[in-house]
């Protein structure tokens, strides 16, 4: 087993004698093996216990001997105790949520605080293939048929190249002492039916079973990494970036065969499903405005276009404010401000990304906001108002543009569409005294 792990830690490039490891303890008999072997293998370490309360008695009783097991050894150790389910309701997320997210968080806080390499855990062979099997029936694509990786981020996991049956063994060979979590043999649970149902049948029927998955899980992890890679070639030929939104043409997208799947592949980052990605691709060639939201995206479909961008929180609600001195701005966009003087000689500038407005007309502090419905203003040259989204529509804006236009506002008034179209009552006259400047940097 020394040799294995020590073999299997070089290979994956994990860690070095030389570094500082975390590693997670819960004194069942996985973590307990990877602890001492690592101990015998002279790589340096100090072990972290999680008491989540969820079991009585006998979360005291593996917190006790998790304590035991460091003293003995002379290994430096952190314990912590959890509210688990206040988090839970507080989260509103599963009990196994819950604890995942609260063991995650304190060991990436005492991985920064106490300046530790890395963090391992005890993960083997037979958690990788439980890991497997339950993606396969959750239908997460290739991206969840690799099991579980030697290495994420800083985590690392020594113990995959060995199944339960081979640690155990080790245990009951060196004498090892444990503790054993009595919710393990509870089926209720996916990954215990498949460990106590589904996998003793599947090793009746193929004796071989457990190294026959170990190199299937291997094959599609590297045949993931080159579909990956084919992703984002094709995602970075398909995707453009204007204005902090990302375009995918739709006539692109449909040269690509199959379309369907290279559409879920890119949308799925940002948090679309199957079902969404279905349906986005049913509408690619209905009528322009259909949109798609997802828990951080908007998808719009417009003309020939798929327009992506992260949902801005209370976005409708968003406003800045502009003080009668204030000579600049950075949010939500940088431009400088000005106060001229309009008997000075000067050029009215007409570019769309300044605007000269009579100061005297305006009520301060200024407000940007984006639009609502009702709006009006009345367009520079125009007399009469003008709905803004007839506007919108005159200037073909697609609708994230609309979403993300900012008007500038006096006393509720529209005085300039940002960088788009003065109005007409806030033009500088030849009775205009004092002129405000504002300049958007491009």
């Amino acid at each position: 087993m020394h040799k294995d792990l020590e073999a299997f830690v070089n290979k994956q490039n994990l860690f070095g004698k030389d570094d500082r490891i975390l590693l997670a303890l819960s004194g069942g008999v996985d973590s307990v093996v990877l602890a001492t072997l690592m101990l015998e293998c002279g790589y340096h370490f100090s072990a972290a216990h999680c008491n989540f309360h969820l079991r009585g008695n006998e979360s005291m009783r593996d917190e006790d001997f998790v304590r035991a097991w460091a003293k003995e050894h002379d290994v430096e150790l952190f314990v912590k105790d959890f509210d688990t389910f206040g988090y839970m309701q507080q989260k509103k997320i599963s009990l196994e949520m819950a604890a995942r997210e609260l063991r995650y968080l304190w060991f990436e806080e005492l991985i920064t605080s106490k300046g530790f390499d890395c963090l391992a855990t005890a993960h083997h062979a037979d958690d990788s293939a439980e890991t497997f099997f339950i993606n396969l029936l959750r239908g997460t694509g290739i991206a969840g048929l690799h099991g579980i990786l030697p290495k994420s981020g800083n985590i690392v996991r020594p113990l995959l190249f060995a199944t339960r049956k081979r640690i155990a063994e080790f245990a009951e060979q060196r004498n090892i002492a444990f503790v054993e979590d009595s919710t393990n043999s509870q089926t209720k649970f996916l990954r215990n039916k498949i460990r106590h149902q589904l996998f003793p049948l599947l090793r009746e029927i193929a004796p071989s079973f457990d190294e026959t998955i170990a190199k299937d899980i291997e094959r599609l992890r590297e045949t993931e990494m080159v579909y990956s890679q084919a992703v984002k070639q094709l995602q970075n030929e398909l995707l453009s970036e204007q204005n902090g939104v990302l375009i995918l043409q739709i006539a692109d997208l449909l040269r690509q065969k199959p379309e369907r799947l290279l559409l879920y592949e890119i949308l799925s980052q940002y948090g679309f499903n199957e079902s969404s990605c279905n349906d986005i691709l049913s509408t690619l060639n209905a009528e322009s405005g259909r949109q798609f939201v997802s828990k951080t995206h908007r998808i719009v479909k417009d003309r020939t276009r798929l327009l992506i961008t992260p949902i801005e929180s209370s976005n409708s609600k968003q406003q800045y404010l502009i003080a009668e001195d204030q000579d600049c701005i950075q949010e939500p966009f940088n431009a400088q401000i000005q106060s001229l003087n309009a008997k000075e000689h000067f050029t009215i500038c007409r570019e769309r990304n300044i605007a000269m407005i009579d100061k005297d007309a305006l009520h301060f502090p200024l407000v940007l906001r984006h639009w609502k419905a009702g709006d009006k203003f009345v367009p520079l040259g125009m007399k009469k108002p003008k709905k803004l989204s007839d506007f919108f529509t005159a200037e073909k804006y697609s609708l994230v543009e609309k979403q993300q236009q900012w008007l500038l506002c006096s006393n509720d008034e529209i005085v300039w569409v940002a960088g788009r179209r003065l109005d007409e009552r806030f033009k500088v006259s030849d009775s205009t005294k004092n002129i405000l400047k504002i300049q958007i940097n491009q």
